[in-house]
């Protein structure tokens, strides 16, 4: 059996595809770092421009991207796009459930535009408070994000730690824990942090550690609830939810910019 893992995070804008990402442009389109929809509905993992016009599935079936067009990974590096919000309600949606049903359970009915991420809503804002991230934020800048994750497995639980450099300085991160039933077909269930409290904050230069213990995250048998996936969470509202990851999740006030997968965790084996 297994008991350890140790891995490089992978660069996303990306939850799950839809919607097809969790940052707009200026104009309203999906930028795309993740797996992008073929027209035979095979995914490859590539960088696009996607409109929001693309069509929506069911939740747990695939439709293929409308793509505006691709991006180079050049062309990723250098550009002085701004990034924006997805506007809520969450655009090209298909996912049936609340993030946070004890502290938002009407979060499908609130309307907001997309916003730049230096401008995104933040509850009971006001200027004199202080707000840290005032300059727009470039999918250059975002594409500078790398980490390392380490994953040391116990009978009864895990450990995870994490080191990040080239985030987006003195704002607020979440790490999120995908679990198997989250993405089910049937009956799926809501996603939750990776321990609590689940934030970090980045110093001037963008570096960053993060740690959690988790009660018996790798069960095994067909059907076990396992961690399958960590994604790492700009939260533009600049705060924490407790058990929840955000109120509108997918775009609307968490952003994917690093993630594990796919099945890092293959192999890795608690018992609770």
């Amino acid at each position: 059996m297994t008991t350890n893992h140790t891995s490089n995070l992978k660069l996303t804008t990306q939850g799950p595809p839809y919607p097809p990402s969790e940052i707009m442009d200026k104009d309203g389109n999906f930028i795309v770092i993740g797996n992008v929809i073929q027209e035979d509905l095979t995914m490859k993992w590539d960088a696009a421009i996607v409109s929001a016009q693309s069509p929506v599935p069911e939740f747990g079936k695939l439709l293929p991207y409308k793509v505006v067009r691709y991006l180079s990974w050049d062309e990723l590096a250098s550009s002085e796009a701004v990034l924006h919000t997805v506007s809520l309600p969450l655009a090209c949606n298909n996912y049936p459930r609340v993030f946070a049903p004890e502290q938002l359970p009407h979060a499908h009915s609130i309307v907001r535009p997309s916003l730049p991420l230096h401008e995104a809503y933040i509850p009971d804002y006001r200027p004199i408070d202080g707000r840290k991230i005032t300059s727009p934020i470039t999918l250059g800048q975002w594409c500078k994000a790398k980490g390392t994750m380490a994953v040391e497995v116990a009978d009864g639980h895990a450990d995870f730690s994490f080191e990040f450099e080239g985030m987006i300085p003195h704002s607020l991160y979440t790490v999120m824990a995908l679990r198997r039933h989250e993405i089910r077909p049937q009956d799926p269930q809501r996603p939750g942090p990776l321990g609590i409290p689940n934030v970090f904050i980045p110093d001037a230069n963008g570096r960053a550690t993060y740690f959690a213990r988790m009660p018996n995250p790798f069960p095994t048998g067909p059907d076990a609830n396992r961690i399958i996936d960590v994604i790492v969470l700009w939260m533009s509202p600049q705060m924490s939810f407790g058990g929840a990851i955000g109120h509108h999740g997918l775009g609307g006030d968490v952003h994917a910019q690093l993630k594990s997968g796919p099945s890092p965790f293959e192999g890795l084996e608690t018992r609770g």
